[in-house]
């Protein structure tokens, strides 16, 4: 039940036309931006244009909205940070009260008005050393927000993450199986003082220059090609999953995106996530704990240019696969927040001084 949940429509929501040029361009920014001096020459290849066109047309996609930012995307568990899912059940007459306490802290990077009983849903990250990990900063937020019940929802098991939206596909490709994934590993790995720094200063916008990674290497004290090796070991160790343009989802035209959960039984989990995971319109899919009031463990997120093609895609899964026993589908109304997080920042230490003297 979605209880007195007012729905709002989201700041800059409106879907922006597109050229077919503009979706390859799209499409290749998010999934194939390469860890090059000149990167945007090898996009431009791709999508027949000049390196200049693309740059000037990407500016143009940024300052239009449909551009978040072009950045690295680093990984916040191999870094050692402790980070979860987290589903509150808030005022739902004022929602946007939580949302803010929320939104404060720096480790909260998504946050979303869903229709369910449970509706805030979060992730947020607290460093390794955190004096209140991630128990102790839950409970400071449920104390600040008046929140009724939490539920935490780590991930178990990581079957995909990977945020590209498919420009041009239709619902049939969105909603067609392909090959089976590997779960992926999701532990800390080793990092030293030079990876803080590379993140340091490649970490947030990515400058749209020909050559954007030289102001970061210049920062460091050494050559662009150095630190392109150096992104390139930190991406095979791990630590780095890749360069990309991140969307705003409905000015690219997606306006919806539901977040299909699934009650299959604990023994078919492990076979099930991959082919889940598969779907070219599923984004992201992981195990997660069930509790008496949540029996789901697998949790996909569809997108979709409407609410009817996530149902499409989350319908074909339920049709491909024969292990499920209940299935619901949470559609968010609402964005309060969705960034990039910072790593190694004083943000997280000040946080909890403020908010818990510790």
């Amino acid at each position: 039940m979605a209880g007195n949940l007012k729905i709002r429509s989201r700041k800059d929501g409106a879907a922006v036309p597109l050229s077919e040029q503009d979706k390859r361009l799209l499409n290749a920014m998010q999934g194939r931006f390469p860890l090059a001096r000149r990167p945007y020459a090898a996009v431009a290849q791709e999508v027949g244009m000049t390196e200049a066109e693309a740059i000037a047309r990407v500016e143009e996609l940024v300052a239009q909205r449909i551009i978040r930012q072009v950045t690295p995307i680093y990984d916040t568990r191999a870094f050692g940070y402790g980070s979860m899912l987290v589903a509150a059940k808030v005022d739902p007459e004022h929602p946007w009260r939580a949302a803010r306490i929320v939104n404060a802290h720096p480790g909260v990077s998504h946050n979303y008005l869903r229709n369910h009983e449970f509706n805030m849903w979060f992730t947020i990250a607290v460093e390794e050393d955190s004096r209140l990990g991630l128990q102790g900063t839950l409970d400071v937020l449920q104390e600040l927000t008046g929140a009724e019940s939490i539920r935490q929802l780590p991930t178990l098991k990581l079957f995909k993450i990977r945020m590209d939206l498919e420009m041009s596909a239709g619902t049939d490709a969105l909603a067609s199986a392909g090959e089976a994934v590997d779960p992926a590993p999701a532990e800390k790995v080793p990092f030293d003082e030079l990876d803080k720094a590379v993140v340091r200063a490649t970490q947030g916008d990515l400058p749209i220059v020909a050559e954007p990674y030289a102001a970061a290497a210049h920062a460091l004290g050494m050559s662009q090609d150095t630190l392109l090796e150096h992104l390139e070991g930190m991406r095979e160790r791990g630590l780095l999953r890749r360069v990309a343009a991140i969307l705003f989802h409905r000015r690219a035209g997606f306006s919806a995106n539901g977040m299909g959960v699934w009650k299959v039984p604990e023994d078919r989990v492990a076979e099930v996530g991959p082919r889940m995971a598969a779907f070219r319109g599923i984004s992201h899919c992981y195990q997660r704990p069930t509790y008496p009031d949540w029996p789901y463990a697998l949790f996909t997120m569809a997108h979709g240019r409407s609410k009817e093609e996530c149902d499409a895609i989350l319908d074909a899964i339920e049709r491909d696969v024969d292990a499920i026993e209940d299935r619901a589908v949470l559609y968010s109304s609402t964005e309060f927040k969705k960034v990039r997080l910072l790593y190694f920042t004083d943000d997280f230490k000040r946080w909890e001084r403020e908010h818990a003297g510790v």
